[in-house]
């Protein structure tokens, strides 16, 4: 007994192909936005892949433009199918390919929903890379003259100025390094000496920052310097006073950034596996209908169904078809197994 038997005449018909052919367009049209959408998420992850302790942040954007490139010639075909469907001499040579195409698509659609949820989990993997990237990157922000580290410093004071963030976790991670270079400390003075004679691993530190971390919106001329000395500056007070510095961590900025970006596209994805399980749908119905309609009588009414059989009858049959491939190759093994037996004796 056929599961969800629906009753179509002519006009349901031609109305469901032309429903079908704008809506596997539109699917089209969605698998060119998840293509751009991944590219662009490369790109950004890409601007700031010195930032980042390891490449495998980039697995999920080439699979969002590899599922968007899929999706784009998945649904064309059946664009094309439903196109055709209302022709029957046209529709002859797609009839054979339909179970097949339906079948890849709900493994399409599976695939598409393993990425939706690695757009959503994604954040952890990122926040750990950030974490570790964003305290390597700030060691190697003084490395302004060795070769592969050179331009470092203008990315993090880009990512502090774009993001408005400060340090890694937040502003007091740079009194922990030495961000300044040997090659701008005079070692003839007083202070610098007593800093770096001071320090265990002979780093001159301070309680400083770099100037990318002022905000501009305060209305105090940045203090980036002696950020815990109160006698340093006038009328100042570091415990109590707001800090005309960014205060945020680069790292909650750019996961949160990142994060957004991540959940829009991830929800969206989402919507495009609700799409693609709608014109399946409608397109198995499309499909039986036309096989139970008269040739020669084609305005008749004819029926749709979602399952030929119901769902634990279907179910069976396919364990039954596994288990016969299961034994198919069995077989076919201790066959090989005894052949060569044969041959050695």
């Amino acid at each position: 007994m056929a599961l969800m038997k629906v009753k179509f005449n002519l006009a349901k018909r031609v109305k469901l192909a032309q429903g079908l052919w704008l809506l596997y367009w539109l699917s089209v049209m969605a698998g060119i936005l998840i293509f751009s959408m991944g590219l662009f998420f490369k790109i950004e992850l890409r601007k700031r892949s010195e930032m980042m302790d390891n490449n495998e942040s980039h697995f999920v954007p080439n699979l969002l433009i590899l599922v968007g490139l899929a999706a784009c010639g998945i649904n064309a075909f059946g664009g094309k199918v439903c196109h055709d469907s209302l022709d029957p001499i046209k529709f002859a040579k797609w009839k054979p390919m339909v179970k097949n195409y339906l079948a890849g698509c709900f493994a399409f659609s599976i695939i598409l929903f393993l990425t939706a949820l690695l757009c959503f989990t994604m954040q952890i993997s990122l926040h750990f890379a950030l974490a570790e990237g964003l305290k390597n990157g700030m060691k190697y922000y003084r490395d302004t003259d060795t070769p592969g580290r050179c331009f470092m410093k203008r990315t993090l004071d880009m990512t502090q100025i774009e993001f408005r963030c400060c340090g890694n976790n937040n502003y007091k991670d740079w009194f922990e390094i030495q961000w300044i270079s040997n090659r701008y400390l005079d070692f003839n003075n007083a202070e610098v000496k007593d800093r770096v004679m001071s320090n265990v691993e002979g780093k001159y530190l301070m309680d400083s920052v770099p100037f990318s971390c002022c905000n501009p919106a305060s209305p105090r001329p940045c203090i980036q310097h002696h950020l815990t000395n109160n006698t340093a500056h006038y009328d100042y007070d570091h415990h109590t006073e707001d800090l005309n510095i960014w205060t945020r961590g680069c790292r909650e900025a750019l996961v949160s950034y990142y994060g957004g970006m991540m959940n829009s596209i991830g929800a969206f994805v989402l919507l495009d596996v609700l799409m693609q399980a709608g014109v399946m749908v409608g397109l198995k119905y499309l499909t039986t209908a036309l096989e139970t309609s008269d040739p020669e009588n084609p305005e008749c009414e004819s029926e749709g169904w979602l399952l030929e059989k119901t769902v634990k009858e279907t179910v069976d049959d396919m364990m039954a078809k596994i288990k016969k491939l299961g034994k198919g190759n069995q077989v076919e093994g201790e066959g090989e197994e005894a052949q060569a037996v044969a041959t050695v004796s």
